[in-house]
């Protein structure tokens, strides 16, 4: 018959051998998806325990999609990563990273939500602004994120500009809109929630160019009231990548969760949880279900004028590309 401190004994080494199988994952993401993955992290526990009947905690990590990526490259240890724009996750598959083919390991080119650049601008619109061309008007402040730090960036410039290529506008002409557009920038954010910070709590700007996501972020962090959205006539299909990061999975074992955690973005809750956020899910019975969230917007993809994002990367935002000349406000 067990004793009192054998019964106390045998708890205790069952509650650390619980506590020592509990896996850890690690997150790292872009800037304004902190609050979809808060969420998302306590679905995919729970659902994780439901079906493997084991605990796992799942830590996130949050900037500029391509200061994060550089993050990872010089050690940070991401189980996964989840990001905005495909370069980054080809930054980390060209250092070895990640594998070589990343996108061919998930469904939709590895990218299980995608999303759209659109216009936050103060309440009531004061500055009436409604699509691309407002955004040049002299004595009109935006605020956007560095290109050369987020993909956020990247995404509103390529947006900018391919709103003139989708009117049958040149390059040229493109190159003279983006142009303007950025002498009205009197800032660089970082990331996108630094663009939001810069707009809203230090008031700069009349409209901040951002994703579609951002809007319930801001609702949620500033109140109901404080911007209003406006859907411009054209933009740009950003996809939101995702990768396993092999390093770190084959170093800590950990390969078969991260896999069943982005598994799980593709998963009807999955999906679900994404569009509360304003996140455009790729199934397309969620994406019914929240399409008054969605409002239809004439879409292009980066594919259509670009070529593809390494592409617009090595003529847009490398160094001495096209960013770097027509960006002369310093």
């Amino acid at each position: 018959m067990k004793t009192k401190l054998q019964i106390s004994l045998a708890a205790l080494a069952l509650g650390l051998s619980s506590f020592v199988s509990a896996q850890n994952l690690l997150n790292v993401s872009y800037d304004v998806s902190r609050e979809f993955y808060k969420d998302f992290n306590v679905a995919f526990a729970a659902h994780y325990k439901k079906t493997k009947g084991k605990d796992i905690k799942v830590d996130q990590s949050h900037a500029g999609s391509s200061a994060q990526a550089r993050a990872v490259a010089d050690g940070l240890e991401a189980d996964v990563v989840t990001f905005n724009t495909t370069t980054d996750v080809q930054f980390l598959a060209d250092k070895g990273v990640v594998a070589a083919d990343w996108a061919k390991r998930f469904p939709n080119n590895a990218s299980p939500t995608t999303s759209t650049m659109l216009f936050l601008v103060r309440n009531g619109n004061p500055k009436n602004i409604k699509d691309w061309d407002d955004l040049i008007k002299p004595g009109v402040q935006v605020v956007v994120v560095n290109p050369k730090t987020g993909g956020n960036g990247r995404m509103a410039y390529l947006a900018a500009w391919g709103y003139v290529r989708s009117k049958g506008g040149s390059d040229a002409e493109a190159a003279d809109f983006v142009s303007k557009l950025y002498k009205n920038v009197p800032v660089l954010a970082r990331g996108g929630r630094d663009a939001t910070g810069v707009f809203l709590q230090r008031n700069i700007g009349d409209v901040l160019v951002t994703f579609e996501s951002e809007v319930v972020s801001v609702d949620k962090e500033f109140g109901a009231g404080k911007v209003d959205a406006v859907h411009p006539s054209a933009s740009i299909v950003a996809e939101n990548p995702v990768a396993i990061v092999e390093r770190t999975v084959n170093k800590k074992g950990t390969a078969a969760e991260a896999k069943a955690y982005l598994d799980f973005l593709y998963s009807p809750e999955g999906q679900e949880i994404a569009a509360k956020h304003n996140i455009r899910p790729r199934n397309e019975a969620v994406l019914k279900k929240y399409a008054a969230a969605f409002k239809p917007i004439k879409l292009f993809t980066v594919q259509d004028y670009f070529g593809s994002m390494s592409e617009a990367q090595k003529v847009h935002f490398n160094d001495g590309g096209k960013f770097d000349q027509l960006y002369t406000v310093r």
